[in-house]
């Protein structure tokens, strides 16, 4: 499978069907409810494709240049941009807006149900010490770990510092906010997983198996990639909530709080 079939087939069609939804709801004045109408949805994809793509750059041309993954050359257009193909990039961007724009969707169709913790702080800081444990045993493991547990270190290691800082920042709104940052991790995750195996078995992409753990999910999708896609849809959906929910703007210093959207609520003051 070529690397431009499989985003068209897996994710430009379910992104363009998903943008077509958002057309049919915004002529029928379909809206989140507004708490979550904070920086409005295409504000806030432009800004996550953004970070992604300068976030994720640097990582994974280091992947393919120590051969953690590789692609094969047949499949790839040949436009290769540091180690790494254009497609991947694309990859970056398509991944990023499919999660992005469901979020944006579960936003306008569930309902608010979950109270505001007793103690936000609390929670804040739990969450945050429990990513950040995580965080330094992969870097322990990195340093010092076998082989075998390289890309699953790597991966941690990179993705666990930024939601490291979205549960400092807004923990406590993850948690009020939490079926809809959970609707908007599990699916994406089961879906570009079952899709990233097709991939794999295709010979698309490669992932080395002396990097890896070895132990598949479903017989077929190496646990690395399962995690991947977790880690990465946490990533966009914890992210989109934080920033579309109005609380989180008061936590934005006020010097920096001036450059943000007005929203309607300050427009009326």
């Amino acid at each position: 499978m070529r690397y431009f079939g499989f985003l068209a087939r897996f994710v430009l069609i379910p992104l363009a069907l998903l943008g077509l939804l958002a057309w049919w709801d915004a002529r029928r004045g379909k809206k989140p409810p507004a708490e979550l109408q904070g920086l409005s949805g295409k504000a806030a994809l432009t800004g996550h494709v953004a970070l992604a793509v300068a976030y994720t750059t640097p990582w994974d041309n280091y992947l393919v240049a120590s051969r953690v993954w590789w692609y094969d050359p047949k499949l790839v257009n040949g436009l290769i941009l540091g180690y790494v193909p254009v497609e991947e990039y694309s990859f970056f961007v398509l991944q990023t807006l499919l999660t992005g724009t469901w979020m944006t969707t579960l936003a306008r169709y569930l309902p608010l149900s979950q109270d505001k913790p007793a103690n936000p702080l609390l929670v804040r800081a739990g969450m945050t010490a429990g990513v950040g444990a995580v965080w330094a045993w992969s870097v322990w493991t990195l340093l010092r770990g076998a082989k075998s547990r390289t890309y699953l270190s790597l991966m941690l290691s990179w993705a666990l510092l930024p939601i490291m800082f979205q549960a400092a920042f807004g923990g406590d709104i993850l948690w009020r906010h939490r079926r809809l940052v959970a609707l908007g991790v599990i699916p994406s995750t089961l879906y570009l997983g079952a899709a990233d195996s097709l991939a794999i078995e295709g010979g698309t992409w490669t992932i080395n198996p002396e990097k890896t753990v070895n132990v598949h999910i479903g017989g077929k999708l190496p646990l690395e990639e399962g995690v991947f896609f977790l880690l990465t849809n946490m990533l966009v959906s914890m992210g989109m909530t934080l920033v579309m929910a109005k609380e989180s703007r008061q936590r934005v210093p006020a010097r920096l709080r001036q450059y943000l959207p007005k929203i309607e609520d300050e427009r009326d003051d």
